[in-house]
């Protein structure tokens, strides 16, 4: 999971980042981001400086650039905790993961102000005037610059902190314990998860044609694939093979002219074949494929005992899809 935390000066977003360590979070930063690109610069870091870089960045390659960088620095399986996140661009980013929430972390004013004069740095207001001076510049209008207001009203749970840290603890482990396993990435279900093995088989195409995939599955498990291209120990189309299907790539021929044949064999063709090869039954199963099949590919998948096929994209022959149905073949394009 990944948590991002933003809050007002001295609300206790740090303290809440710094528990969140304790408990083994990755700390990902939108500063350091910011100060590592004033180091290359040779530049001394101040807060006004970050706020001028920051703005800069995103300027030059859109507002939410630094949640692109902060999230090449996630660890695939850990958790991770995302501070200094000031501009909306980047929580709407960050919002498209499912494993992504945002907390606020609050605080009275008052309160707020006494922390700050407490820590006593060279830095922070000294004044209320001044402090609320010093957030309204953290409140922009301007899309490529700070947003503090909005990203706090962006953010899905607030995290009250007007009291000791130690309460501020069993809060925010309370926190993890409610959205540990909510944020988890949900697993794609049966059809897109063997679709998309399907799109990945096609990627071995040797066909000048349109690239197609396909998988035959029984009781979940994949038992054949098959792109389409040439034969066995034939030279491969996209290698000047396949005489129709060099002459159309020359212009010579339109798509669709069937004047001179094609050797390719189709996907769903070769992932039957293949489990034939292989010993292996087709009977009662299922056909995944990038496209519904053509004319001959549907009489062999009716001859060779699949119950259904689905696909991702309608191809424009019906002669193919009225022979399954009159088949008994169940036929599902994904939408």
């Amino acid at each position: 999971m990944i948590i991002g935390v933003t809050g007002a000066y001295s609300s206790g977003k740090d303290c809440v980042a710094d528990i969140l360590i304790k408990m083994n979070f990755y700390h990902v930063s939108f500063s350091d981001i910011l100060r590592d690109e004033l180091k290359k610069r040779k530049m001394k870091i101040t807060r006004d400086r970050l706020i001028s870089i920051g703005n800069e960045l995103r300027t030059k390659h859109g507002p939410d650039i630094l949640a692109k960088l902060a999230l090449k620095r996630v660890r695939d399986g850990e958790n991770h905790v995302f501070t200094s996140v000031r501009n909306p661009h980047e929580v709407k980013l960050l919002q498209q993961r499912k494993d992504f929430i945002m907390i606020n972390v609050v605080a009275p004013e008052t309160v707020r102000f006494k922390r700050i004069l407490k820590r006593n740095r060279e830095s922070d207001p000294k004044t209320l005037k001044e402090l609320r001076e010093k957030e309204a510049l953290e409140n922009s209008t301007n899309p490529n610059a700070q947003q503090l207001g909005t990203v706090a009203q962006m953010a899905k749970i607030t995290v009250k902190n007007d009291s000791t840290l130690e309460i501020l603890e069993k809060k925010t482990r309370k926190l993890v314990e409610d959205q540990i396993f909510k944020l988890q990435d949900k697993r794609p279900n049966w059809d897109y998860y063997f679709m998309n093995i399907a799109e990945a088989v096609k990627m071995r195409c040797t066909c000048m044609s349109a690239k197609k995939g396909a998988i035959i599955v029984k009781n979940k498990q994949i038992v054949s694939t098959g792109y389409n291209g040439t034969p066995k120990r034939i030279r491969h189309c996209n290698a000047g093979a396949c005489e129709r299907c060099t002459s159309r790539h020359l212009g010579k021929m339109k798509s669709g002219i069937y004047a001179k044949p094609c050797i390719c064999a189709h996907a769903e063709e070769n992932s039957i074949v293949q489990a034939a090869h292989n010993g292996i039954s087709t009977k009662d199963a299922i056909l995944y494929t990038t496209f519904t099949p053509c004319n001959t590919c549907a009489r062999m998948i009716i001859n060779a005992g699949i119950l259904e096929v689905v696909a991702k994209v309608a191809y424009p022959d019906d002669v193919g899809t009225k022979l399954l149905r009159n088949a008994g073949v169940k036929l599902r394009v994904l939408k």
